[in-house]
């Protein structure tokens, strides 16, 4: 408990993270004190560990490093403070004094340059940063100019102040031999080429300035937007957006790449746009709402709402075309009956279920604007009928998370997570464990319970033969490491800052989309087959995907969310957590889900019956209920979910474009009445 709890303060994922942390810890307590000794190769180790630890921290665990920076002990002032002990230690072992002025000299200057170069990046960033972002749009036309190199824009600060090097390590030289010569190279070296640095960087300041303006920008991308005509359009906002969020938009991009009518997809957040997944639908980033009031979209019939955010009325401003809350999945939460639907003209929703939920929020929502549109996402799932067991059970627990508020928190992890693992392990279970990406967002319990989680199923793999798993991944990561690299190429998400995505952003052409496919297809055969069929797993990353571990699960066990939904898909056994011991009718009475569900206690006394339904298929005494449960969320399996998708998009752009053509229409009946009106004659 100590050990989870010191990785907590510290934000650190292990033992490995907490050693580093040691060794950097221990080798800035040891400047001083080497300095003050004097033992110059003592301060020569100390200093070569603080290098060396922060760096490999700054890749293995940056959440350390922010907290480091939110206590003030940035980067910069740890170079600072190894520079002032090298300075103490140099005047103790009795260095000339001309000596030590050249290398306070150098220090100060070397600090300065910093400073200097900084102000200058900054310049060239607020330069080049555009009032949209655009993907798969040509805007080779709109004058963008070329990034500077990434050697002098990316991580500066980080290349920067490593350039002490030279001058710390010649002066240690000097210390170590009595002659200054090296001290003197040394010097020459930092201040030479940190001043080399500034004056390249000013180079690129100069091109920066040639960026376009505003209007141009925008103008050309309304040429560009005008050429492509959208008649349909996807639109996300959210306050705090990272990779965490994203999955609400990635979800439904296969879904708009198979409609009839032209798609695009306006997001509002820069920080979103980076974990945007691979799509040839053409993107705009607009972060600032007098800029989206500036693009022309006169065919736009149709506008898509992932979420429910407060950016969202800057759209539903436009009154000539019709707005739909399409949601993010299909779940029994507040949020997926919220009275803020209103504002929308129609709400989308998976099956019957959904509609109920919604005339439960009593003269609120009209029931003329719920669509049942069944979920196209869900296509790909494997049936339980087409599912081959492997040699242990695998079950896939996907707790949600705690929400924005105690009335809405519906995970199990904090009151029974803990206790189901140990009992699936003590089961003889195989566990996937798939945490909500926003799990310990906002409760400390929730962030434990899932470090907890992970150590007990880290243990468990170490009993299970974790050096041959071990082998097997190893063998496999260097394909796989291909294969997400070139995921990326294939992205489009491009290399360089905003404006350079933005100046290499092309119309896409057919090539790329079979070999995406292809190459995640094997990234999952690759990563399912290196782990084995007894290895727990975490998955916490966008690979492999939630569906993919449906597929390989013989057994759902979650709480009140839209995994769970989507998972009846499937027809598999599932579990829903009670965590709060309700009795069952009344469970099953307050969450839809639960109809096709066997309901777990929170001290899991239900678990080895449950896990008969898997153990010995034909006890499974909720089949009958999945299937009937299965068309009453998700709706009929004929017509498919995607032409029923389609379907409502036709008809309420069809809707949109009859209640615009009234307007014309009307006016011009008017003009007509005027022209033929009674003729005076002038005499």
């Amino acid at each position: 408990m100590t050990f989870r709890w010191l990785c907590g303060v510290l934000r650190v994922r292990g033992k490995t993270d907490l050693l580093l942390v040691s060794l950097f810890a221990a080798g800035f307590a040891a400047l001083p004190v080497f300095a003050l000794l004097p033992s110059l190769w003592g301060f020569a180790v100390a200093s070569l560990v603080t290098y060396a630890a922060d760096e490999v921290l700054h890749a293995r665990a940056p959440a350390f490093v922010r907290r480091l920076a939110a206590l003030q002990l940035t980067r910069t002032l740890r170079f600072a403070v190894r520079t002032v002990m090298l300075l103490a230690l140099a005047e103790r072992m009795d260095a000339p004094d001309s000596v030590l002025v050249a290398a306070l000299a150098v220090f100060s200057l070397h600090f300065t340059l910093v400073i200097l170069y900084s102000a200058v990046h900054h310049a060239i960033r607020r330069r080049r940063s555009l009032p949209v972002v655009v993907r798969n749009l040509d805007m080779s036309e709109a004058g963008i100019p070329q990034a500077p190199p990434a050697f002098l824009y990316r991580r500066f600060l980080r290349k920067l102040l490593h350039l002490d090097l030279p001058a710390h390590a010649g002066l240690l030289a000097a210390l170590a031999a009595g002659a200054w010569q090296a001290a003197g190279a040394g010097f020459a070296l930092t201040a030479g080429l940190t001043a080399a640095a500034v004056v390249a960087l000013l180079g690129q300041l100069r091109r920066a300035r040639r960026m376009p303006v505003r209007d141009e920008v925008i103008g050309e991308v309304n040429r560009q937007l005008a050429a492509y005509r959208p008649e349909v359009a996807l639109y996300f906002s959210f306050a705090s957006v990272s990779r965490d969020f994203m999955y609400q938009v990635n979800m439904w991009i296969e879904t708009l790449e198979q409609l009839d009518r032209r798609p695009l997809i306006i997001l509002r957040e820069r920080a979103s746009f980076r974990f945007l997944s691979r799509t040839r639908i053409p993107v705009v980033c607009v972060p600032k709402a007098d800029d989206v009031a500036l693009l022309e979209l006169p065919e736009l019939r149709v506008v898509l709402y992932p979420g429910n955010a407060g950016k969202n009325v800057h759209m539903l401003r436009v009154a000539e075309a019709k707005h739909v809350f399409i949601g993010h999945g299909d779940s029994d939460k507040l949020a997926s009956s919220n009275r803020v639907s209103k504002v929308y003209d129609e709400i989308w929703v998976a099956g019957r279920a959904g509609r109920d939920r919604y005339q439960r929020v009593r003269h609120a929502i009209s029931d003329s604007a719920i669509v049942e549109v069944g979920r196209p996402q869900l296509s790909s799932i494997r049936l339980h009928a087409d599912h081959v067991p492997g040699p242990l059970p695998t079950v896939l627990y996907a707790p949600t998370w705690e929400g924005w508020s105690d009335d809405d928190c519906h995970t199990s992890l904090i009151p029974m997570g803990v206790t189901l693992v140990e009992k699936l392990i003590a089961e003889n279970v195989r566990v996937l464990y798939k945490p909500h990406p926003l799990t310990g967002k906002r409760s400390p319990a929730a962030a434990e319970a899932d470090r907890a989680v992970r150590e007990l199923l880290r243990a468990d793999n170490e009993r299970r033969d974790a050096e041959r798993a071990q082998a097997a991944i190893a063998g496999a990561r260097p394909r796989m490491d291909e294969i997400t690299a070139r995921l990326a190429e294939l992205s489009g998400r491009l290399r360089g800052d905003d404006a350079q995505q933005t100046r290499e952003a092309r119309v896409p052409g057919p090539d790329g989309e079979a070999e995406w496919h292809e190459l995640r297809a094997e990234w999952h055969r690759l990563f399912w087959a290196s782990r084995g069929p007894v290895r727990h797993e975490v998955v916490t990353g966008q690979l492999p995907t939630l569906y993919e571990c449906f597929d390989q699960a013989d057994m759902l066990v979650s709480d009140v969310s839209s995994v769970v939904a989507d998972f009846v898909a499937s027809l598999k056994p599932y579990v829903l957590t009670n965590a709060h011991d309700l009795p069952d009718a009344d469970f099953r009475a307050a969450y839809t889900t639960a109809g096709g569900a066997y309901l777990l206690d929170r001290d899991c006394a239900r678990l080895p019956e449950i896990l008969r339904s898997v153990r010995e298929p034909r006890h499974d005494p909720m089949a009958s209920e999945r299937r009937v449960l299965k068309e009453y969320v998700l709706g009929p399996d004929h017509p498919t979910s995607m032409q029923r998708f389609d379907a409502a998009v036709e008809a309420l752009a069809a809707k949109a474009e009859a209640e615009r053509a009234q307007p014309q229409q009307e006016e011009e009946r008017r003009v007509a009445v005027v022209v033929s009106g009674p003729t005076v004659l002038l005499t």
